[in-house]
């Protein structure tokens, strides 16, 4: 029966390429673009990726976006020492996700698109590459992949492993599809217990599931140094004592709740910077109008960091993506996006390794144990509204010491609950040596 369900999945996306293929195909044509992702995505491997892959054993790495390629660089990294013979292809399936595993991780490990779940690209990439172990990070559950690589004898693992509660209701309703996929998969590295146990309730076998925490907090870490900071304070014309409001990856929504509270702040604070990073280059636009429909003066981070001018207005706005981790380590009061509407929130721990106390909305469910982690040290703050965000920040602007002091907790924090990255790389390390049994 569930056979059946993954034929019917195969037969479905089949369909949908057969539709959409042409008149994309056509698009890319007459536009010029999207030419290296549609080859890559349906499945044909560049010759000379396939070619410098020499080593042994070959490890291939599908780390969907930014969040998942952060999480994959220390796991990598800790795989050179455990398999230093090891050849590793990484795979993403968004721009700014390719671009920052191309900045991340070393050239002589290749980068491209990762294809689209349709049996006919999964069965072409997985032949070109003919990976040893297929390794696939946090919410990442693809089933033609899975299926199709279990069937060609491929280790597959899913490590920093990742089901939140609001993944997990849909899942469940496709419980008996998921448990045949998930059959197939070799290994489970999940980063908390909740995530174990969720996971084993998809279907995933009990005795291949483990539990070695979150390699995020690996990531982060090396990025967190006093030159960064002056470099930021010089681009932005920031002297220490300027109190900094800064919102992170905020999604629609959010942002006129952010100018509200700062309007607040303003009042007890006029000195107060605003910085807003949308979660969204996109959106730079829209978010601009918000910003000058109340009356605010902004400037864009792109001219301040290219020189292009120097910063006199109260509100910069972030359009670049990847420039954010770096920023959080000006602001004073941090708010973490994404989780004042119901998103699932975005990574705290990227303000946190800065010695920054985070605040953020209701819902954090995506990152369920860095929210605690931080809450536990008294370095988490929730907010829900704009008059609550105020209302926070003003008391904490008063009192300076305190607020260094919840940051400096959050910092250690992030410190104890590193070097998860090399537990997720040897459960990898473990599935190469058997495959040589």
């Amino acid at each position: 029966m569930n056979g059946i369900l993954y034929g019917a999945y195969a037969l479905l996306g089949s369909g949908l390429f057969a539709v959409c293929f042409p008149p994309f195909y056509l698009y890319s044509r007459l536009a010029g673009r999207y030419g290296d992702h549609l080859i890559e995505r349906i499945g044909f491997v560049p010759f000379d990726v396939a070619r410098n892959l020499a080593g042994s054993p070959r490890i291939w790495i599908h780390a969907v976006s930014l969040g998942e390629v952060r999480a994959a660089a220390p796991i990598v990294k800790a795989l050179e020492n455990i398999l230093p013979g090891a050849s590793v292809l990484v795979t993403t399936t968004t721009e700014h996700g390719r671009a920052l595993a191309r900045k991340t991780f070393d050239p002589r490990i290749p980068v491209m698109y990762g294809p689209i779940d349709f049996i006919g690209s999964v069965r072409k990439a997985l032949a070109r590459v003919r990976p040893d172990i297929l390794v696939f990070l946090e919410t990442e559950i693809w089933p033609a992949w899975l299926v199709e690589a279990h069937r060609m004898g491929i280790k597959t693992a899913l490590v920093n492993g990742r089901i939140s509660v609001r993944s997990i209701r849909g899942y469940l309703k496709f419980r008996p599809f998921f448990r045949y996929v998930l059959k197939g998969v070799d290994a489970f590295s999940m980063i908390t217990e909740e995530d174990a146990s969720r996971v084993k309730a998809l279907g995933a076998p009990s005795e291949r599931v483990r539990v070695n925490g979150n390699a995020k907090y690996d990531f982060p870490g090396a990025m967190a140094d006093a030159s960064t900071e002056r470099e930021i304070r010089q681009i932005l014309g920031l002297d220490d004592s300027v109190p900094v409001l800064l919102a992170g990856s905020t999604r629609q929504g959010e942002e006129i709740v952010v100018l509200e509270a700062y309007e607040r702040i303003l009042k007890a604070f006029p000195e107060t910077v605003l910085i807003i990073a949308p979660r969204h280059v996109a959106r730079t636009n829209a978010v601009g109008v918000l910003i000058a429909g109340r009356g605010l003066g902004y400037q864009l981070w792109s001219d301040l960091e290219s020189n292009r001018a120097v910063r006199v207005e109260p509100v910069v706005l972030i359009d670049a993506f990847g420039a954010l981790p770096a920023i959080y380590s000006v602001g004073t009061i941090i708010f973490c996006g994404a989780s004042l509407v119901p998103l699932g929130g975005q990574n705290p721990l990227e303000a946190a390794v800065w010695g920054k106390a985070v605040f953020y909305g209701p819902s954090m469910e995506d990152f369920e144990d860095a929210r605690i982690m931080l809450e536990n040290v008294g370095a988490g703050i929730a907010v829900s509204s704009s008059e609550a965000l105020a209302e926070k920040a003003c008391w904490f602007l008063e009192r300076p010491e305190w607020l260094r002091s919840l940051g400096k907790r959050a910092k250690e924090a992030v410190k104890k609950n590193q070097n998860a990255a090399p537990k997720h790389a040897r459960v990898i390390g473990r599935l190469a040596i058997r495959g040589e049994d």
